[in-house]
Order: C-alpha cells, then structure tokens, then sequence
C-alpha cells in the first residue's frame, strides 16, 4: 500500500536546501573538531570514527532532539510550526509515521536522543583521551543503532509497508534509503574495526600470560 500525495513531489525545494547546508555544517564542525582535538599522530580510521561521532551527536541532539520535542510537547510534527517542524514534514512525505508521533518512533527516538546521543560525546572524550575502552562502548552504540534502525523499518514491512511512500525516486532513494542507510554500514564497520582491536588485545593478553606462567 502507497500512501498518496496531493501535490506532486518536487525534486528540490527550500526546505531541502536549508536542511542539506544544515547537515553539510555539521559535517564541517566535526571534521574542524578532529583536527583541532586530535593528535595529528592519530590513525585515519579513529579520526573517520571521531568525525562520525561528532556528526552522529550533533544529529541526533539537533535533528532528532527537535523531532522528540515537537512530538512530546507540540504533539505532532504535522500540528507544528518553525523550521524543524517544517524539515520534518518534508521527511513525513515518505515517512507518514514522523508526522503524527507515532508511539514507536518516539519510543526509539528518546533512546537515540538521550541515550546514543550522550554515548557519542563520551567515545569523543575516550578518543581524545587515547582510551582503548572506547571500542567497547563503540560496540554498544552500533549496536543500539543498528537496532534501532530494524526496528523503525521492520514492523513496516511486515505490515506492508502502509506508512512508506516509495512512489517516487526521490522518496525511495534519497528519504528512505540514503538517510538511513549510513547509519547502518558505518556502526557495522565501527563494530568490525573495535572488534579486530578487543581480539587482539584479548589475544595478546592470553600470550602474555601463558608465558608468564612458563616463567
């Protein structure tokens, strides 16, 4: 089932180019914070790491904390005004769900906004730090996020998706697909790069022990 729209889509409106610079800032405050708070030693996949964290903190506070505002205490995107309200509801053309505060939305956004949010900025502080903990904390948040992002979809398509509109490519590719997938394939390969990190130390330790005891 296609939800259907009154108007046709437009390909590209203001409210689109306000939140892509918006998004394209965000960006730029994190790759400047990397530099500036890193050492320049630092290897590139733990400044890749630094920027997605500053990029995924500054999201979901921004983004997703307006979004959880405007469904709590404005009740719905949909009955709201300012600029957020209006991003939102150019989302809520291929997401109907984001628009009328759907309690399972809500319930993961809450998750993300004061949980993965928060989480993000602490693996910031471990890796200025230099803190080898931060790869178990890093597993954590991608899996949290990874989860969260089954479970906004997965009801959807198990009910026939009655909430997407997939009509067109602008919703399908660029709404659907291209804002959510990123937060899919980099928690994953954070996952991989911090477990290849806790196996070899936990390998090394078992090394280092055994010989040890030898002695």
């Amino acid at each position: 089932m296609v939800l259907q729209t009154s108007e046709p889509p437009t390909l590209f409106t203001a409210t689109s180019a306000y939140s892509l610079a918006a998004v394209a800032f965000i960006g730029f405050v994190a790759k400047t914070a990397a530099g500036a708070l890193l050492p320049k030693s630092t290897r590139w996949q733990d400044k890749f790491a630094f920027i997605w964290l500053a990029f995924d903190a500054m999201i979901h506070f921004c983004f997703e904390g307006s979004f959880l505002y405007l469904s709590t205490f404005g009740r719905s995107v949909n009955t709201s005004d300012g600029p957020f309200a209006e991003l939102w509801k150019e989302y809520t053309r291929a997401d109907f769900r984001w628009g009328v505060s759907d309690p399972t939305v809500v319930s993961l956004e809450i998750l993300t906004v004061l949980g993965a949010g928060p989480l993000c900025c602490y693996i910031l502080y471990q890796l200025v730090r230099g803190d080898p903990a931060r790869h178990y904390w890093i597993v954590v948040l991608s899996t949290a996020e990874l989860y969260g992002g089954w479970m906004t979809f997965c009801p959807e398509w198990l009910t026939g998706s009655p909430n997407l509109d997939t009509s067109n490519a602008l919703y399908l590719y660029v709404y659907l697909i291209f804002m959510n997938v990123i937060w899919v394939f980099i928690p994953v390969w954070l996952m991989y790069d911090s477990y290849n990190h806790i196996a070899v130390s936990l390998r090394l330790a078992r090394g280092a022990a055994a010989v040890s005891k030898k002695d």
